[in-house]
């Protein structure tokens, strides 16, 4: 039997399921925009006039989504308070030309999306997911959740050093899944597949974006199921913090003194530099048609800007009991302590001590203990959306998130309590 945990399980178990409804980023952001529709919100399309009416509004754009909820009477200057997430993870794309094999075997082609660990794609059922374009132009989502493909490693019997060598695959020769068996691999097999998976006629589909991923539902683990294992926690564990927490405060705070924000975008993985990543324009043209629908001028966008600040929402580093030389000997997160503030000070994060305090004021509001993250010196430091968020908008943000293990791997473990804990102190955040 279990222990019982400290904090309510009802948020990690919703996040299982989060998780489990949104293999691609297109359904991530339909699993939060339903969410969102639950708590009042409605979709307001980006070719559409916008009035300066109060209440919770999202935009939809490919995989990425901005939600804001406007109390009423809500001055035109008024400040944001944002929570800024991605909802990408590193995995493996479908190529244009997906149909290949050899020696019998059929394969799908793909191409290596962001910086996964490759060998975590190894031996594992693998679904197939995403986004197919009709010939009329509209989409349609597709999600393949039962064992479809597998990337095979060769067997140790033909690679006897594997174990004292390491580990060397070639992204281009090694990586490719098997399907099928057949010496007759024709063009427009799995799309067709597709098309009829989805009730589509043949030849409906002239576009798609699609992915693999692992079918293995998340799962607690440990003796007291103490800790998470599931796929895209980086970064679809902040996307479900975000989104329960801007349904939490549209839902309890009709007098907010600032506009609460969510902007889960796509492609950090590789950079953030498309229409739907932090580096385009999406952000910025959501809050500035916000300001000017509710009558305000250049002015009072501002004054609107100069008071806003983003928490950049990502996963982080908890210190590895294997391999603790790789880590600060100084910062050492541990899961289930609690949400962590990142800090680089050659603005890999975009934390600085006035945004330190602000995330320290809604922890404590919150009642949630936080941890302090730096990379080790000798280590090149990742980074995230807060920088470009930062830079681009001019606003203040402040870099934080969950500690996590095996982060970029197909399967990836938290702790069971830290999702709660993060959910509660973005509350705090967005009540300010």
């Amino acid at each position: 039997m279990s222990a019982p945990s400290r904090f309510d399980r009802g948020h990690t178990d919703d996040l299982m399921s989060f998780l489990t409804a949104s293999p691609s980023p297109y359904h991530a952001v339909a699993t939060a925009a339903e969410r969102l529709e639950k708590a009042g919100f409605r979709q307001v399309a980006e070719t559409d006039a916008w009035d300066g009416t109060s209440g919770g509004k999202y935009v939809l754009r490919g995989g990425a989504i901005v939600a804001w909820y406007v109390p009423e009477g809500t001055a035109p200057h008024t400040p944001f308070r944002i929570i800024g997430a991605h909802t990408d993870s590193p995995n493996l794309r479908v190529k244009p030309l997906p149909d290949t094999g050899a020696h019998g075997w059929r394969q799908v082609a793909v191409e290596i999306y962001g910086g996964p660990l490759l060998n975590s794609w190894l031996d594992r059922d693998l679904g197939l997911s995403g986004r197919l374009t009709l010939r009329d132009g509209s989409t349609r989502l597709v999600d393949i959740g039962r064992p479809l493909l597998r990337v095979p490693q060769l067997a140790i019997h033909l690679d006897r050093a594997v174990n004292t060598d390491g580990l060397k695959l070639d992204k281009q020769r090694h990586i490719q899944p098997i399907w099928g068996l057949g010496g007759d691999v024709r063009d427009g097999d799995l799309i067709a597949f597709l098309e009829e998976e989805s009730g589509l006629s043949a030849g409906e589909v002239t576009g798609w974006d699609l992915m693999v991923h692992s079918i293995e539902p998340p799962a607690y683990l440990g003796r007291d199921e103490e800790l998470l294992a599931g796929p895209r926690m980086d970064n679809l564990l902040s996307v479900h913090a975000g989104t329960a927490a801007l349904a939490a405060v549209a839902t309890n705070g009709p007098t907010l003194p600032y506009i609460p924000v969510l902007a889960a975008f796509d492609h950090e993985e590789n950079g953030s530099q498309s229409d739907t990543g932090a580096d385009g324009p999406l952000l910025g043209t959501v809050l500035e048609r916000s300001v000017f629908a509710r009558g305000g001028s250049y002015e009072d966008r501002a004054r609107a800007f100069a008071g806003t600040v983003c928490l950049s929402s990502d996963t982080g580093h908890a210190v590895h009991p294997n391999y603790a030389e790789r880590h600060d000997p100084t910062h050492h997160p541990r899961v289930n302590g609690g949400p962590i503030l990142k800090v680089n000070v050659n603005n890999r994060y975009a934390t600085d001590g006035s945004g330190r305090a602000v995330f320290a004021a809604a922890c404590e509001k919150a009642g949630v203990p936080f941890q302090s993250f730096v990379s080790n010196n000798s280590m090149p430091c990742g980074t995230t959306i807060g920088p470009i968020t930062a830079a681009r908008h001019g606003i203040r943000t402040v870099d934080i998130g969950v500690a996590i293990l095996s982060m970029h791997s197909a399967r990836e473990l938290s702790g069971a309590d830290d999702p709660y804990l993060l959910a509660n102190a973005l509350v705090a955040f967005l009540e300010g």
